[in-house]
C-alpha cells in the first residue's frame, strides 16, 4: 500500500486517519494540504476516485465560497475554484495508488488492507 494522507494540521478526522494507519503499522506519507495543496494530476486522481466534485467539496463548513459553489452548475467552474482553495475540500483527502476517500472512511480503509 502506498498512503498518502492530504490534510489540515488542526482537522481531527485528519488526526484520526494518521492514527488508523499508525496503528497498524502502514507508512503514510503526509502532506499539509493548506501549505503544499495539490499537484494538478493528484487532483484530477482523486476527483475520479471519489466520484466528483461534489463529494470533495466541505459542504458543512461556513465560507462565502462555499455558499457561492451551491449555486454553480459548472461543474468545470466548482473544480477550479476548489483546486485554488484547498481549504475548502472534505479532510483527509487519503489516496493509495488510484485509489482515494474524503472525509474519515475506516471502512474503506479496511477493505484496502485486505486487498494487500
Amino acid at each position: 500500500m502506498n498512503i498518502q494522507i492530504f490534510g489540515k494540521s488542526k482537522c481531527f478526522d485528519t488526526k484520526k486517519a494518521e492514527r488508523y494507519f499508525k496503528e497498524r503499522r502502514i507508512k503514510v506519507q503526509n502532506i499539509d494540504l493548506l501549505r503544499y495543496g495539490m499537484s494538478n494530476g493528484e487532483f484530477e486522481s482523486v476527483l475520479r476516485a471519489v466520484g466528483g466534485v461534489d463529494r470533495l467539496i466541505d459542504w458543512d463548513k461556513k465560507s462565502p465560497e462555499i455558499d457561492l459553489m451551491r449555486y454553480m452548475d459548472d461543474r468545470v467552474a466548482k473544480e477550479d475554484k476548489l483546486f485554488d482553495h484547498p481549504e475548502l475540500m472534505k479532510t483527509p483527502v487519503v489516496r493509495n495508488g488510484k485509489k482515494a476517500t474524503a472525509g474519515y472512511c475506516p471502512e474503506v480503509w479496511k477493505k484496502w488492507e485486505e486487498e494487500g
